[in-house]
């Protein structure tokens, strides 16, 4: 015999006991009569004693019934308010959402946001995780995580909130002092920095939009970094060349402190991703978190 307790069994002759009917039972439970029915029986079978006894009018406990009926009822009751509560708990947002975010887009881009959150919904707290190192969400107990990559991790759900351009850059005074590259082989004479996280080795892939002509550049440089602002300072001091994404250099272009170039040339665009374990039991929390970030983000201010 099984040592999980018989459960269900309980709880229908919970039921029965306090309705002093089958069928009444049946209906309060939605449950057919004969499920019911089945599920006394197969109680009494594992008790080895009967619990009601039964004729064609008439249902009374039998003694042995009435010293388990109470204990059967209160663990009926307390099994429905566990699973009340657990119902409102899912369908309001409330509780703890671990986050993983890219640091610096984590910092430039979600973390201004979050008053926002909050202030909507003040039962939700985030665990906010700022890294450019990917995690395992399974394995490092996280609930959701902001991707930036040109395809999401197919053994995960992703949800795309907006696309990620990669642009060549340099500081204006870099161009003058050492010239405009006008092929991405002439890189090759350039102060190229690095960045140590870039998916498939730390490559740059260009195509040209024009001829589709493809070529592939390993950057060497000064200096190479795991997180992509640390490149920010050597470029606008007119030092180097790097590849950073739109959301960085966004502000950099706008106020002439850096220019683009290779224009003709374009890199693989990427996408920003809302990334889950599961979208079948994603708590409310973690899909209020996720329908806020793409109202926020889907049209971000750097494009």
């Amino acid at each position: 015999m099984s040592r999980m307790p018989d459960f269900q069994g309980l709880a229908m002759f919970a039921k029965v006991a306090e309705e002093r009917s089958f069928a009444a039972a049946a209906r309060a439970m939605g449950l057919s009569v004969a499920t019911v029915s089945r599920g006394v029986s197969r109680l009494e079978d594992r008790l080895g004693a009967r619990l009601l006894n039964r004729t064609s009018r008439q249902l009374a406990l039998t003694e042995f019934g009435r010293t388990i009926a109470e204990s059967a009822s209160r663990i009926y009751q307390e099994a429905l308010e566990t699973e009340g509560a657990a119902r409102e708990l899912s369908l309001r947002p409330r509780g703890l959402v671990r986050l993983a975010v890219p640091m610096s887009f984590g910092l430039r881009w979600v973390a201004p946001i979050l008053p926002d959150f909050f202030r909507a919904y003040p039962d939700v707290s985030i665990d906010l995780h700022l890294s450019d190192a990917t995690v395992d969400l399974i394995g490092q107990g996280f609930d959701a995580a902001l991707r930036i990559a040109v395809l999401p991790d197919s053994s995960l759900v992703a949800r795309r909130l907006c696309p990620v351009a990669r642009l060549i850059v340099a500081a204006p005074h870099y161009l003058e002092q050492y010239g405009r590259p006008q092929h991405p082989q002439d890189l090759a004479g350039h102060n190229c920095l690095g960045y140590a996280y870039r998916s498939r080795s730390d490559i740059w892939r260009l195509t040209h939009t024009a001829t589709g002509e493809v070529e592939a550049i390993a950057p060497t440089g000064t200096l190479r970094v795991t997180n992509a602002d640390a490149l920010v300072p050597t470029v606008l001091a007119g030092l180097a060349i790097a590849e950073l994404p739109d959301f960085i250099a966004g502000e950099y272009l706008r106020d002439g402190r850096m220019e683009a170039i290779l224009t003709d040339w374009t890199m693989q665009k990427g996408g920003l991703y809302f990334v889950t374990p599961s979208v079948h039991t994603r708590p409310a929390k973690v899909e209020a978190l996720a329908n806020f970030l793409v109202e926020r983000l889907s049209q971000p201010a750097w494009r």
